[in-house]
């Protein structure tokens, strides 16, 4: 596989090139966006950060920001290439984006590429299908201070997972965070609540709340590692498949 890295100087660039490295994968390019500080220094022994687009890549991993998206879509798509997107944020235009390139190209999605955290999205899944509407349910996330997006796109893809297990539309029962005098709290609402501080990598805690019991699933990362580990598990799944959209439940086989 001959992998491009974009964003390559940021946090999760520099673990993506750590990662490749331990696991022997192939990096050919390595960019930034252009007028970037790091462009034309080096990246890797024998590569270089570039601005231009990295055409000699059969896969892309796109961890940069969701203003870039778009435009990244459109370059991976006249060049054929496999695209593993873990950038958050994205608007509904970025999204629609998303799609489209799905049709051309093999493209695997995810808010969140942690072995671990996908297995806990399906867990959640699960456990929604179970424990009824008699069980509050409430998302709780927390990250470093820096991270811009709130609430996170794990924690907004645990809340899918979740209405997908109770098959309801998760517009409608979505309560992001509480203030004020706000009521009684309706049955069936799925509550997400972001948290910023210090230097978390990501912890993610789903409960389940009933007047007898509680249950609660989480996850906490130690590392970015983690994510990406699971964004290089997902490129090397995308060699070879036909277009499509495609997610962390694909790669790890939990649609059977």
């Amino acid at each position: 596989m001959k992998l491009a890295i974009l964003g390559g100087a940021g946090r999760m660039g520099q673990m993506l090139l750590a990662c490749a490295k331990t696991q022997e994968i192939e990096v050919v390019a390595v960019t930034e966006a252009p007028g970037s500080p790091h462009v034309g220094q080096p990246a890797a022994p024998g590569l270089c950060y570039q601005d231009v687009w990295p055409a000699n890549a059969d896969t892309v991993i796109d961890f940069t920001f969701h203003s870039c998206v778009r435009d990244n879509l459109a370059n991976a798509v006249a060049c054929r290439q496999a695209y593993v997107l873990g950038t958050t944020g994205l608007t509904a235009e970025e999204r629609a984006a998303v799609d489209e390139a799905s049709k051309t190209i093999p493209l695997c999605f995810a808010p969140n590429f942690s072995l671990g955290i996908n297995l806990l999205l399906e867990l959640v899944r699960r456990a929604a299908a179970v424990l009824d509407e008699s069980y509050d349910a409430e998302i709780v996330e927390m990250h470093h201070r820096h991270k811009k997006d709130a609430p996170s796109g794990t924690a907004l893809g645990l809340a899918e997972a979740l209405a997908e297990g109770r098959n309801v539309n998760l517009d409608a029962v979505a309560c992001y965070g509480r203030h004020g005098i706000v009521g009684e709290r309706p049955a069936g609402e799925i509550g997400i609540h972001a948290i910023r501080g210090g230097a978390v990598v990501g912890d993610h805690t789903v409960i389940f709340a009933a007047d007898e019991e509680r249950v609660e699933i989480a996850h906490k990362a130690a590392s970015r590692a983690a994510f990406a580990k699971g964004a290089i598990k997902a490129a090397q799944w995308l060699l070879g498949r036909a277009p499509g959209l495609y997610d962390m439940r694909d790669v790890l086989g939990f649609r059977g």
